[in-house]
């Protein structure tokens, strides 16, 4: 989830790219989930986490991990899909009872990045490192890429900007817009990038529907 916070008071000072080495390494959680757990509302969805959760899934659709595993929030005006956390014990419903990660193959972008986040600027992204959110403290350097591990990640670093950009667009249009093209812009996202099936070319789809979304909106110009 974005966050207006100082980036200077929060992480180490640099910026990173997927090339690069950083100090992430957590010699494989070494049985702590603690961020796995009270993430109410921060780990929102893209449409590629959806897609990449149905695909790892078995036979699941997007139905099925709705009803089990998405919460939603309203980010400005935005119906957002994200985590849900388990009532009683508050970790996440991916979490299995070793305190593992049922779908670490195919989990979230965002928890693919922790400890790293994403600074968003003049079009673009870098990483930058959250110097006080793990625990764990004999970090090792990894290289950001294979920390990531995401099949075509130039393509997936491209369709992570547009899709942030495009979004941040959306909810300064939704800032000024009736009632009514609030919901129909919702629904329309939610089905269109969210609840339509992708094949086996999510990034040939997804740019195609992104055409789509943007002459609905024109529309209501």
């Amino acid at each position: 989830m974005e966050r207006n916070v100082d980036i200077n008071v929060i992480s180490d000072g640099k910026k990173y790219k997927s090339s690069d080495m950083a100090k992430i390494g957590c010699n494989d959680c070494s049985g702590c989930s603690k961020c796995c757990h009270h993430m109410d509302g921060l780990i929102t969805l893209d449409p590629y986490d959806i897609y990449r959760l149905i695909c790892g899934s078995n036979g699941e659709d997007f139905t099925s991990i709705q009803n089990n595993h998405i919460d939603y929030i309203v980010d400005k005006g935005i119906i957002t899909p994200t985590l849900k956390m388990s009532k009683e014990s508050g970790a996440c419903t991916f979490l299995n009872d070793n305190g593992r990660c049922s779908v670490h193959d195919a989990r979230p972008g965002i928890c693919r990045l922790f400890p790293l986040g994403r600074l968003y600027e003049d079009g673009s992204f870098s990483y930058f490192l959250q110097k006080d959110e793990c625990d764990y403290k004999e970090k090792s350097k990894v290289k950001i890429k294979n920390w990531i591990a995401t099949k075509e990640l130039a393509k997936y670093e491209k369709y992570i900007s547009d899709w942030h950009y495009f979004i941040k667009e959306i909810k300064d249009y939704l800032e000024t817009a009736s009632e009514d093209e609030v919901k129909q812009i919702n629904s329309a996202l939610l089905q269109i990038f969210f609840i339509t099936p992708y094949s086996d070319d999510f990034y040939g789809d997804f740019y195609s529907r992104l055409d789509k979304v943007k002459q609905i909106i024109e529309t209501y110009h």
